[in-house]
Protein backbone atom coordinates (compact mmCIF):
# COMPACT_ATOMS: atom_id res chain seq x y z
CA UNK A 1 0.00 0.00 0.00
CA UNK A 2 2.48 2.26 0.87
CA UNK A 3 5.07 1.81 -1.71
CA UNK A 4 2.32 1.97 -4.60
CA UNK A 5 0.69 5.60 -2.94
CA UNK A 6 4.57 6.75 -2.78
CA UNK A 7 5.27 6.28 -6.31
CA UNK A 8 2.39 8.28 -7.20
CA UNK A 9 3.83 10.80 -4.93
CA UNK A 10 6.98 10.73 -6.11
CA UNK A 11 5.73 10.40 -9.68
CA UNK A 12 4.05 13.97 -9.00
CA UNK A 13 6.98 15.86 -7.63
CA UNK A 14 6.74 14.90 -4.14
CA UNK A 15 10.04 15.05 -1.94
CA UNK A 16 10.21 13.08 1.26
CA UNK A 17 12.88 14.83 3.70
CA UNK A 18 10.98 14.30 7.22
CA UNK A 19 9.49 11.44 8.73
CA UNK A 20 7.34 10.63 11.47
CA UNK A 21 8.32 7.19 12.88
CA UNK A 22 7.99 4.39 9.80
CA UNK A 23 5.10 6.18 8.39
CA UNK A 24 6.72 9.24 6.19
CA UNK A 25 4.49 11.67 3.89
CA UNK A 26 6.04 13.93 1.11
CA UNK A 27 7.21 17.04 2.43
CA UNK A 28 6.41 18.74 -0.62
CA UNK A 29 5.60 18.51 -4.07
CA UNK A 30 7.41 21.54 -4.64
CA UNK A 31 4.11 23.34 -4.72
CA UNK A 32 3.74 24.84 -1.93
CA UNK A 33 2.37 28.60 -2.94
CA UNK A 34 -0.16 26.89 -5.94
CA UNK A 35 -1.66 24.30 -2.41
CA UNK A 36 -1.70 26.67 0.10
CA UNK A 37 -3.61 28.45 -2.78
CA UNK A 38 -5.56 25.90 -3.87
CA UNK A 39 -6.96 25.20 -0.05
CA UNK A 40 -8.11 29.16 0.16
CA UNK A 41 -9.76 29.46 -3.50
CA UNK A 42 -9.73 25.80 -4.68
CA UNK A 43 -9.43 22.80 -3.62
CA UNK A 44 -5.78 20.57 -2.11
CA UNK A 45 -5.44 17.03 -1.26
CA UNK A 46 -3.01 16.32 1.83
CA UNK A 47 -1.52 12.56 3.46
CA UNK A 48 -2.20 12.39 6.57
CA UNK A 49 -1.25 9.13 7.18
CA UNK A 50 1.34 9.21 9.75
CA UNK A 51 -2.00 10.63 12.16
CA UNK A 52 -2.84 8.04 14.14
CA UNK A 53 -6.24 6.37 14.13
CA UNK A 54 -7.45 4.75 17.16
CA UNK A 55 -10.66 2.59 17.49
CA UNK A 56 -12.53 2.54 21.05
CA UNK A 57 -15.56 0.15 20.94
CA UNK A 58 -18.15 -1.51 23.14
CA UNK A 59 -21.37 -0.76 24.80
CA UNK A 60 -19.36 1.77 27.69
CA UNK A 61 -17.20 3.58 24.87
CA UNK A 62 -19.27 6.83 24.92
CA UNK A 63 -19.17 6.81 29.08
CA UNK A 64 -16.10 5.78 29.34
CA UNK A 65 -14.75 9.26 26.60
CA UNK A 66 -17.25 11.08 28.36
CA UNK A 67 -15.15 10.84 31.33
CA UNK A 68 -11.79 10.90 29.89
CA UNK A 69 -11.84 14.41 27.50
CA UNK A 70 -13.19 17.50 28.10
CA UNK A 71 -16.47 17.52 25.46
CA UNK A 72 -19.68 15.65 26.12
CA UNK A 73 -20.24 12.23 24.28
CA UNK A 74 -23.62 11.32 25.76
CA UNK A 75 -25.25 13.76 23.23
CA UNK A 76 -23.42 12.41 19.91
CA UNK A 77 -25.31 10.19 17.43
CA UNK A 78 -23.81 7.39 15.26
CA UNK A 79 -22.79 9.64 12.33
CA UNK A 80 -21.76 12.54 14.79
CA UNK A 81 -18.31 13.45 16.10
CA UNK A 82 -17.01 16.72 17.88
CA UNK A 83 -13.65 17.56 18.43
CA UNK A 84 -12.26 16.67 22.55
CA UNK A 85 -8.97 17.56 24.43
CA UNK A 86 -7.37 15.02 26.63
CA UNK A 87 -5.95 16.56 30.00
CA UNK A 88 -3.96 15.23 32.69
CA UNK A 89 -5.68 15.66 36.08
CA UNK A 90 -4.37 19.38 36.50
CA UNK A 91 -5.93 20.39 32.77
CA UNK A 92 -2.75 20.60 31.28
CA UNK A 93 -2.92 19.05 27.70
CA UNK A 94 -2.25 16.42 26.25
CA UNK A 95 -3.91 16.32 22.53
CA UNK A 96 -6.50 18.01 20.91
CA UNK A 97 -8.50 14.83 19.19
CA UNK A 98 -11.74 14.30 16.65
CA UNK A 99 -13.50 11.81 16.87
CA UNK A 100 -16.45 10.25 15.32
CA UNK A 101 -18.97 7.82 16.33
CA UNK A 102 -20.13 4.97 14.26
CA UNK A 103 -22.65 1.69 14.87
CA UNK A 104 -20.54 0.23 16.51
CA UNK A 105 -17.47 2.53 17.72
CA UNK A 106 -15.74 5.24 18.26
CA UNK A 107 -12.59 6.94 15.98
CA UNK A 108 -10.25 8.45 17.53
CA UNK A 109 -7.61 11.14 15.22
CA UNK A 110 -4.94 12.33 17.56
CA UNK A 111 -1.53 13.84 16.55
CA UNK A 112 1.23 11.64 15.22
CA UNK A 113 3.69 12.81 18.15
CA UNK A 114 0.56 10.87 20.27
CA UNK A 115 -0.19 8.07 19.42
CA UNK A 116 1.66 6.21 21.77
CA UNK A 117 1.16 8.14 24.95
CA UNK A 118 -2.59 8.05 23.74
CA UNK A 119 -2.56 4.38 23.56
CA UNK A 120 -0.87 4.12 26.85
CA UNK A 121 -3.59 6.50 28.66
CA UNK A 122 -6.44 5.90 27.36
CA UNK A 123 -5.41 1.83 27.85
CA UNK A 124 -4.47 3.43 31.79
CA UNK A 125 -8.07 3.82 32.37
CA UNK A 126 -9.64 0.88 31.15
CA UNK A 127 -10.61 -1.36 34.02
CA UNK A 128 -11.74 -5.12 34.57
CA UNK A 129 -15.45 -4.00 34.47
CA UNK A 130 -15.09 -1.52 31.51
CA UNK A 131 -17.35 -2.56 28.17
CA UNK A 132 -14.19 -1.21 26.55
CA UNK A 133 -11.85 -2.42 23.98
CA UNK A 134 -8.99 -0.43 22.12
CA UNK A 135 -7.30 -0.69 19.16
CA UNK A 136 -4.45 1.03 16.64
CA UNK A 137 -6.19 1.09 13.00
CA UNK A 138 -3.04 3.38 11.89
CA UNK A 139 -1.38 0.67 10.00
CA UNK A 140 -3.96 -0.90 7.96
CA UNK A 141 -5.67 2.10 6.92
CA UNK A 142 -5.17 5.46 5.27
CA UNK A 143 -5.92 9.47 5.79
CA UNK A 144 -6.52 12.24 3.86
CA UNK A 145 -7.36 16.07 4.20
CA UNK A 146 -9.39 17.65 0.93
CA UNK A 147 -8.92 21.00 1.75
CA UNK A 148 -10.92 24.59 0.16
CA UNK A 149 -13.95 25.75 -0.90
CA UNK A 150 -14.42 23.64 -3.67
CA UNK A 151 -14.21 20.40 -2.19
CA UNK A 152 -18.33 19.73 -2.62
CA UNK A 153 -17.65 20.68 -6.12
CA UNK A 154 -15.06 18.05 -6.15
CA UNK A 155 -16.96 15.76 -4.39
CA UNK A 156 -20.06 15.78 -6.82
CA UNK A 157 -18.30 14.05 -9.44
CA UNK A 158 -19.31 11.27 -7.47
CA UNK A 159 -22.76 12.00 -6.35
CA UNK A 160 -21.66 12.45 -3.34
CA UNK A 161 -24.37 14.30 -0.85
CA UNK A 162 -21.15 15.00 1.65
CA UNK A 163 -21.91 16.04 5.32
CA UNK A 164 -22.42 19.51 5.87
CA UNK A 165 -22.94 19.82 9.90
CA UNK A 166 -19.55 20.20 11.56
CA UNK A 167 -18.07 16.85 12.61
CA UNK A 168 -20.72 14.32 11.06
CA UNK A 169 -19.47 12.13 8.71
CA UNK A 170 -20.64 9.07 6.66
CA UNK A 171 -19.09 6.38 4.22
CA UNK A 172 -19.17 7.45 0.33
CA UNK A 173 -17.93 5.76 -2.37
CA UNK A 174 -15.06 7.56 -4.62
CA UNK A 175 -14.48 5.20 -8.00
CA UNK A 176 -15.33 2.02 -6.01
CA UNK A 177 -13.10 2.92 -2.94
CA UNK A 178 -15.24 3.32 0.83
CA UNK A 179 -14.44 6.20 2.43
CA UNK A 180 -15.35 7.45 6.05
CA UNK A 181 -15.80 11.16 4.89
CA UNK A 182 -15.99 13.34 7.77
CA UNK A 183 -16.87 17.22 7.79
CA UNK A 184 -13.91 19.05 8.69
CA UNK A 185 -10.43 19.47 7.18
CA UNK A 186 -8.33 19.58 10.35
CA UNK A 187 -7.19 23.36 9.55
CA UNK A 188 -10.16 25.49 10.07
CA UNK A 189 -10.86 25.79 6.61
CA UNK A 190 -14.00 24.25 4.64
CA UNK A 191 -12.86 20.77 3.58
CA UNK A 192 -13.19 17.34 4.72
CA UNK A 193 -11.29 14.48 6.10
CA UNK A 194 -11.26 10.99 4.56
CA UNK A 195 -10.53 7.73 6.43
CA UNK A 196 -10.32 4.69 3.84
CA UNK A 197 -8.65 0.78 4.12
CA UNK A 198 -5.19 1.00 3.51
CA UNK A 199 -4.65 -0.90 0.40
CA UNK A 200 -7.00 1.33 -1.14
CA UNK A 201 -5.00 4.72 -0.33
CA UNK A 202 -3.01 4.55 -3.66
CA UNK A 203 -6.59 4.27 -5.49
CA UNK A 204 -7.81 7.18 -3.99
CA UNK A 205 -5.21 9.51 -4.05
CA UNK A 206 -5.10 8.70 -7.68
CA UNK A 207 -8.89 9.15 -7.73
CA UNK A 208 -9.14 12.68 -5.96
CA UNK A 209 -5.94 14.36 -7.96
CA UNK A 210 -7.22 13.57 -11.60
CA UNK A 211 -10.47 15.52 -10.22
CA UNK A 212 -8.46 18.23 -10.03
CA UNK A 213 -7.15 17.89 -6.29
CA UNK A 214 -3.63 19.45 -5.38
CA UNK A 215 -1.44 17.86 -3.89
CA UNK A 216 0.06 19.40 -0.91
CA UNK A 217 2.41 18.43 1.37
CA UNK A 218 3.77 18.20 4.93
CA UNK A 219 5.55 21.64 4.64
CA UNK A 220 2.55 23.70 3.10
CA UNK A 221 -0.02 21.98 5.80
CA UNK A 222 2.42 23.04 8.58
CA UNK A 223 2.26 26.65 6.71
CA UNK A 224 -1.34 26.68 6.73
CA UNK A 225 -1.82 25.19 10.68
CA UNK A 226 0.32 28.31 12.22
CA UNK A 227 -1.72 31.17 9.78
CA UNK A 228 -4.99 29.40 10.68
CA UNK A 229 -3.76 28.95 14.53
CA UNK A 230 -4.65 25.30 15.04
CA UNK A 231 -2.45 24.35 18.01
CA UNK A 232 -0.35 21.71 17.90
CA UNK A 233 1.50 19.21 20.16
CA UNK A 234 4.41 19.37 21.55
CA UNK A 235 4.40 23.32 20.12
CA UNK A 236 1.05 25.06 21.34
CA UNK A 237 -0.02 21.60 23.03
CA UNK A 238 2.26 20.75 26.47
CA UNK A 239 2.45 20.69 29.83
CA UNK A 240 2.78 24.20 30.54
CA UNK A 241 -0.92 24.88 28.92
CA UNK A 242 -4.71 24.10 29.21
CA UNK A 243 -7.24 24.20 26.48
CA UNK A 244 -8.65 27.07 27.70
CA UNK A 245 -5.26 28.96 27.59
CA UNK A 246 -4.77 27.45 23.83
CA UNK A 247 -7.81 28.87 22.92
CA UNK A 248 -10.06 25.37 22.17
CA UNK A 249 -13.52 26.61 24.06
CA UNK A 250 -14.99 25.16 21.46
CA UNK A 251 -13.74 21.68 22.86
CA UNK A 252 -14.97 21.95 26.07
CA UNK A 253 -18.72 20.99 27.70
CA UNK A 254 -18.34 23.50 30.76
CA UNK A 255 -22.20 21.17 32.22
CA UNK A 256 -21.73 17.89 31.38
CA UNK A 257 -20.37 17.03 34.75
CA UNK A 258 -17.12 14.93 36.20
CA UNK A 259 -14.30 14.16 34.19
CA UNK A 260 -10.10 14.64 34.49
CA UNK A 261 -8.77 17.77 34.57
CA UNK A 262 -12.69 19.23 35.34
CA UNK A 263 -11.55 20.87 38.28
CA UNK A 264 -9.29 22.54 37.56
CA UNK A 265 -11.08 23.74 33.98
CA UNK A 266 -14.12 24.95 35.45
CA UNK A 267 -12.15 26.89 38.43
CA UNK A 268 -10.46 28.95 35.64
CA UNK A 269 -13.43 29.78 34.01
CA UNK A 270 -15.61 30.61 36.80
CA UNK A 271 -13.43 33.02 38.72
CA UNK A 272 -11.94 34.02 34.91
CA UNK A 273 -8.66 32.86 36.10
CA UNK A 274 -7.03 32.65 32.19
CA UNK A 275 -3.55 33.94 32.87
CA UNK A 276 -2.28 33.66 28.95
CA UNK A 277 -3.49 32.95 25.90
CA UNK A 278 -2.74 32.12 22.46
CA UNK A 279 -2.72 34.22 19.45
CA UNK A 280 -1.50 34.30 16.21
CA UNK A 281 1.35 37.48 15.70
CA UNK A 282 2.07 39.20 12.52
CA UNK A 283 6.21 39.47 12.21
CA UNK A 284 8.67 41.11 10.07
CA UNK A 285 10.87 38.29 9.42
CA UNK A 286 11.09 34.54 10.51
CA UNK A 287 11.93 33.87 14.47
CA UNK A 288 12.51 30.94 16.01
CA UNK A 289 10.37 29.30 18.09
CA UNK A 290 10.68 29.47 22.00
CA UNK A 291 11.96 33.25 21.69
CA UNK A 292 10.35 35.39 24.46
CA UNK A 293 7.59 38.18 23.45
CA UNK A 294 8.35 41.44 25.27
CA UNK A 295 6.62 44.68 25.34
CA UNK A 296 9.78 47.22 26.42
CA UNK A 297 11.13 45.95 29.16
CA UNK A 298 8.47 43.30 30.50
CA UNK A 299 8.78 39.69 28.83
CA UNK A 300 4.66 38.99 28.36
CA UNK A 301 4.90 35.80 26.49
CA UNK A 302 6.28 33.42 24.26
CA UNK A 303 6.47 32.42 20.79
CA UNK A 304 5.72 28.39 19.67
CA UNK A 305 5.52 28.55 15.92
CA UNK A 306 6.73 30.12 13.13
CA UNK A 307 6.55 30.14 9.27
CA UNK A 308 7.03 32.31 6.41
CA UNK A 309 4.06 32.52 3.71
CA UNK A 310 3.80 34.82 0.82
CA UNK A 311 3.33 38.23 2.95
CA UNK A 312 5.61 37.69 5.45
CA UNK A 313 6.75 35.93 8.58
CA UNK A 314 3.62 34.63 10.77
CA UNK A 315 4.10 33.18 14.22
CA UNK A 316 1.55 31.78 16.92
CA UNK A 317 2.74 32.57 20.97
CA UNK A 318 0.92 32.69 24.34
CA UNK A 319 0.31 36.27 25.75
CA UNK A 320 0.09 37.09 29.03
CA UNK A 321 -4.06 38.15 29.56
CA UNK A 322 -3.06 41.60 31.50
CA UNK A 323 -0.77 42.45 28.81
CA UNK A 324 -3.61 42.84 25.83
CA UNK A 325 -4.24 40.70 22.71
CA UNK A 326 -5.27 41.88 19.54
CA UNK A 327 -3.94 44.81 18.10
CA UNK A 328 -0.33 44.95 20.97
CA UNK A 329 2.72 46.00 19.28
CA UNK A 330 5.50 43.14 20.72
CA UNK A 331 8.76 42.61 20.29
CA UNK A 332 10.08 38.71 19.54
CA UNK A 333 13.57 38.98 19.71
CA UNK A 334 14.83 41.34 16.65
CA UNK A 335 11.25 41.06 15.07
CA UNK A 336 8.56 43.53 15.39
CA UNK A 337 5.33 42.04 15.57
CA UNK A 338 1.74 42.68 15.99
CA UNK A 339 -0.65 40.49 17.97
CA UNK A 340 -3.66 39.41 15.55
CA UNK A 341 -6.81 37.06 15.82
CA UNK A 342 -6.96 33.23 14.35
CA UNK A 343 -9.77 31.66 12.42
CA UNK A 344 -9.31 27.94 14.49
CA UNK A 345 -9.16 29.43 17.86
CA UNK A 346 -12.41 30.56 20.53
CA UNK A 347 -11.65 32.37 23.89
CA UNK A 348 -15.03 32.17 26.27
CA UNK A 349 -14.81 35.66 27.67
CA UNK A 350 -13.69 39.23 26.38
CA UNK A 351 -10.38 39.50 26.36
CA UNK A 352 -8.15 43.22 26.63
CA UNK A 353 -7.24 44.60 23.23
CA UNK A 354 -4.38 46.79 24.98
CA UNK A 355 -2.62 47.13 28.18
CA UNK A 356 -0.06 47.17 30.58
CA UNK A 357 2.51 44.34 30.78
CA UNK A 358 1.40 41.81 33.59
CA UNK A 359 3.41 41.79 36.45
Amino acid sequence: MTTDLETLQKAAGATFESEDGDRPVPDSFGNDGEAIAAARNGVALCDRRHWGRLQLSGDDKLRFLHNQSTNDFQRLQPGRGCETVFVTSTARTIDLVSAYVTETAVLLLVSPNRRQKMLQWLDRYIFPADKVELSDLTETTGMFSLIGPEADRLLKQWDIAAPQTDGSHAIVAIDGTEVRLCRGSGVGLPGYTLICEGDRSASLWQSLTEAGAVPMGDRAWERLRVEQGRPASDRELTDDYNPLEAGLWQTISFDKGCYIGQETIARLNTYKGVKQQLWGVRLDRRVEPETPVTVGEDKVGKLTSCTVGDTGAFGLAYIRTKAGGEGLSVRVGEAQGEIVAVPFLTRGYPTQTSGDAAE
